[in-house]
């Protein structure tokens, strides 16, 4: 399997890269997230990769992350969900925040995807809802130690990334509210 692609970015467009590495020139699929971590045409460039071997080709995907590429093999196994709906949901936001959102529950957060319809964003939460705790060690641990509302919103919130004082900074002035509502509002406050 394929696993890192390192060399020189040949061609640089919305959906995919080439990447010339020794002469060797591999056309991976990209999210936009992943897009704007690649560097100009001519720059140097590393990205993590996924090979899908299908009957009639091979199609390799790059992400600018292991922690994108683990939500996008997530992602695949969702029924009904291929590669390139995959890689629309990657595009919507930042993994952390994707993941944050299945957790959730969020499905307008998910159908705002290109591709992605009320449906398919249902079963991507169904579905991985409980994945995402696995995805997340740190704060399935921790989930189970407490069962205080903020504390669990504040353990998810790290587990996806935050530090503490972000943390703190977004459930400033959040309502006493259950876990998922407090990470909503975490999670709004950071997009503004």
């Amino acid at each position: 399997m394929i696993a890192l692609i390192s060399g020189t970015v040949a061609v640089r467009r919305s959906d995919h890269v080439i990447v010339d590495c020794g002469g060797v020139g591999y056309r991976l699929a990209i999210s936009a997230e992943t897009l704007k971590h690649v560097p100009a045409v001519g720059l140097t460039v590393t990205l993590h990769s996924h090979l899908v071997v299908r009957d009639d080709a091979l199609a390799l995907y790059g992400f600018a992350s292991e922690q994108e590429r683990d939500l996008f093999l997530l992602l695949l196994a969702v029924q009904s969900v291929g590669p390139k709906v995959a890689l629309g949901v990657l595009s919507a936001a930042p993994p952390r925040e994707l993941l944050a959102a299945v957790a959730a529950g969020d499905v307008g957060r998910l159908q705002s995807a290109p591709g992605v319809g009320k449906r398919t964003a249902e079963r991507i939460v169904v579905e991985l809802r409980e994945r995402v705790g696995t995805a997340l060690p740190e704060a399935a641990i921790s989930i189970a130690r407490t069962d205080d509302p903020r504390a669990l919103a504040r353990d998810a919130l790290l587990g996806l990334g935050y530090t503490s004082s972000e943390i703190d900074d977004l459930l400033d002035g959040a309502p006493e509210a259950s876990t998922e509502e407090l990470i909503s509002h975490a999670l709004r406050s950071a997009r503004r």
